[in-house]
Order: structure tokens, then C-alpha cells, then sequence
């Protein structure tokens, strides 16, 4: 039995003509850089998330970037990132102008140690960009304690954390500002690049607008210094089409984990990563720890099912950003996780018996 780690097929054929009619509609409308179906997305997306505003942008990286950009962050100033997560944080932190400090996550979840990034501000401190790495909502009221008192800026990762709630709220609406990616295999995944902020700052919003478009408010009048990075028309109406069967999809997430977790809770070489029981998990990966993780991944390869690592190697690790000065065995917890995590197949659609399949084979 063939079990890929993603299936994006299943979500396209079901809404099939749900899609075609949109891309049509963004034909008819000539309108394939920004336009109506962005600005219709737009506010829906900023509905879903419970804030005023929603930017569409070119990808996840991009709003990132673009927040700390729109906010004023740049040279001198110092970002918290933790070290456990896509090289697209330090990248846009890199890009803003502004310096990466990294700081290690706790062992349970893989997500942000609050400890850790108290120890790590300074007065050089701008921002604290914590990341609802695999789905999972970060505790966050430690963190916007931690901002107030410091005047920092508290930017959400939401890339990996479509529809996810902690404490009853929606990530996107528990900082200054969240971004989001809609990469093709992401909860709400368009059909290709695309990205957006949501924030309820207006000022935020405005200066993000304008710096998405090369500065520009009006055509031909560049008021800051921005670039070429909208939402494309064609892709803001494919997630149009697909947001209403966001909580349905999440929803089946969440329980082909249960099924997991329960098929794996007597399995003493493998445990799964914590659930937090105030947060709502939306599961865009499930993640398990094994021992001798890289010939596991290579028998569940063997035996047809798409396993994969999220991720090998931790950003203080990373070759484009030794230059940062980490150690290699510094953030131990990172270390330990990079050696034995290994995402396993989830997706709305995956099958009791593909499950069955992959845990039998695990």
C-alpha cells in the first residue's frame, strides 16, 4: 500500500468546480495582480483569524519579512527566533536588515521555550517572533507579558497554524501581527505561492499595503522603499474557494491523530509530541520521536509511505547562517529533536487502513 505523506488531490477533485469557477471568474475579471478576489479573501481571512485586517502577500517568507519591514525593524536591531524551525524566519529577519537571536524550544512540543527567550532580551530587542510550529498554537500569554513589559513587537509564524486556537482564541489575532502561508500542502493551501498578515493595527496594514507594491499608493507615486510582492488574483480566489472547508479538513486532522495516538501509546519506541490541553492542534504535520530515526524513515520508505523530517537540521546548524556565531552543540533540546523527529503521513482523506499501514509498519 502507497501512503504519500500529502495527498493534494483529494482536496482539489472534491472541489473541483468550486475552483474552476473561481479561476474563471479572475479570467473574465483581468484582474491576475491583486484585484477583487484578494480583497474578498482578504477580509474573509481577516474574519476567520478575528482581527480588522488581513494583507495578501506573495508568500509566507514575504509577510515575515514585510511585517518587520512595515514595523520599522532593521539594522541594529535584535529579533528572538527560535532555533527549531524553517530557515524562512532568520531569512526574513536577515532580509528586514535586523539580526536573528535564536533560543532553544522545550522538549515536549518542539515549540518556543518562554524561559529561553526571557534570557535572551536585551536592549538591543525589537521583536519576539514565535512559531505555532506543526499546527500546534504556542502558550503565548508568557510571551505578550514579556512584550508589553519591554515594548517589544510580538509577531505570530502562523504558516503551519491555519484555524488553530489556544485559550479559545484563533492564532493571527494573538500578537501585532501573524503571518501566514498558503504554500500548496499547508491547511489552506493555494495552488502555488501565496502569503498574508493579519494584524488590527491600521497603520501596520497601510504601510504593508504599500510596500507589498513597490511603496506605492498611487500608481507612479512610490512613498517607501518596497517591491513586487502581491497576491496574485488566481491564487486569493483558489483559497477562496477553499476556506469554508478549513475547520471541516482540521477537524479531520485532528482525528487521524487521535487514531494515531491511540494506535501508538503502548509502542515504547516511539512517542508522539505533546498535545497542549488548552490549545486547539490543527495538525498540519504529526510528528513522532524514534530512535535510529534515519533508517526508520528509510524501512517506512521502503515500505511506500512518504515519512519525512521537519526539520534535520536546526538553524544555529545551518550553513547560510554560520555566520551568526552559534555553536553547534548549543540549544541541546534542538539537537536532541533534529536526531529523532519524523513526520508521518497526515492529510484530510488519509484512510483507517493507510493509518493502520503506516503504524504497522512503523
Amino acid at each position: 500500500m502507497r501512503v504519500p505523506l500529502v495527498d493534494l488531490s483529494l482536496v482539489h477533485s472534491d472541489l473541483d468546480s468550486e475552483i474552476g469557477s473561481a479561476i474563471r471568474r479572475v479570467i473574465e475579471e483581468n484582474s491576475f495582480a491583486g484585484g477583487p478576489e484578494v480583497e474578498a479573501f482578504e477580509r474573509r481571512f481577516a474574519s476567520a483569524c478575528g482581527t480588522r485586517y488581513c494583507v495578501g502577500v506573495s508568500s509566507g517568507t514575504a509577510a515575515l519579512e514585510l511585517i518587520l519591514r512595515a514595523a520599522g525593524v532593521g539594522e541594529g536591531d535584535e529579533v528572538i527566533v527560535p532555533v527549531n524551525t524553517f530557515v524562512a524566519d532568520a531569512e526574513a529577519v536577515l532580509l528586514a536588515g535586523a539580526t536573528p537571536v535564536f533560543v532553544d524550544c522545550v522538549e515536549p512540543t518542539g515549540l518556543i521555550d518562554p524561559d529561553a527567550v526571557a534570557a535572551a532580551v536585551s536592549s538591543a530587542t525589537s521583536a519576539i517572533m514565535p512559531v505555532h510550529l506543526y499546527g500546534q498554537p504556542v502558550r503565548m500569554q508568557p510571551l505578550q507579558e514579556l512584550a508589553a513589559r519591554h515594548g517589544l513587537l510580538l509577531i505570530e509564524d502562523a504558516c503551519q497554524a491555519h484555524g488553530a486556537r489556544i485559550d479559545g482564541r484563533p492564532v493571527g489575532s494573538l500578537g501585532d501581527a501573524a503571518a501566514f502561508s498558503f504554500y500548496p500542502s499547508k491547511n489552506l493551501g493555494a495552488m502555488g505561492d501565496a502569503g498574508a498578515v493579519t494584524t488590527d493595527d491600521q497603520t501596520l496594514a497601510d504601510r504593508l499595503r504599500m510596500i507589498r507594491d513597490h511603496g506605492s499608493r498611487q500608481k507612479y507615486c512610490h512613498e517607501l522603499l518596497g517591491g513586487s510582492h502581491r497576491m496574485d488574483g488566481i491564487q486569493a480566489a483558489v483559497l477562496g474557494a477553499k476556506l469554508d472547508c478549513l475547520d471541516r479538513w482540521n477537524e479531520q486532522r485532528r482525528q487521524i491523530a487521535a487514531s494515531y495516538r491511540v494506535a501508538l501509546e503502548l509502542k515504547d519506541s516511539v512517542s508522539c509530541l505533546a498535545d497542549l490541553s488548552d490549545g486547539q492542534h490543527v495538525y498540519h504535520l504529526f510528528v513522532v520521536r524514534v530512535g535510529e530515526r534515519d533508517s526508520v524513515m528509510e524501512g517506512l520508505h521502503g515500505a511506500g509511505i512518504g515519512a519525512a523530517i521537519h526539520y534535520p537540521v536546526p538553524l544555529h546548524r545551518q550553513p547560510s547562517l554560520a555566520g551568526l556565531g552559534y555553536a553547534a552543540e548549543q540549544f541541546p533540546v534542538a539537537n536532541r529533536l533534529a536526531e529523532e523527529i519524523l513526520s508521518l503521513p497526515i492529510f484530510p482523506g488519509l484512510t483507517t487502513d493507510q493509518v493502520d499501514w503506516v503504524v504497522s509498519a512503523l
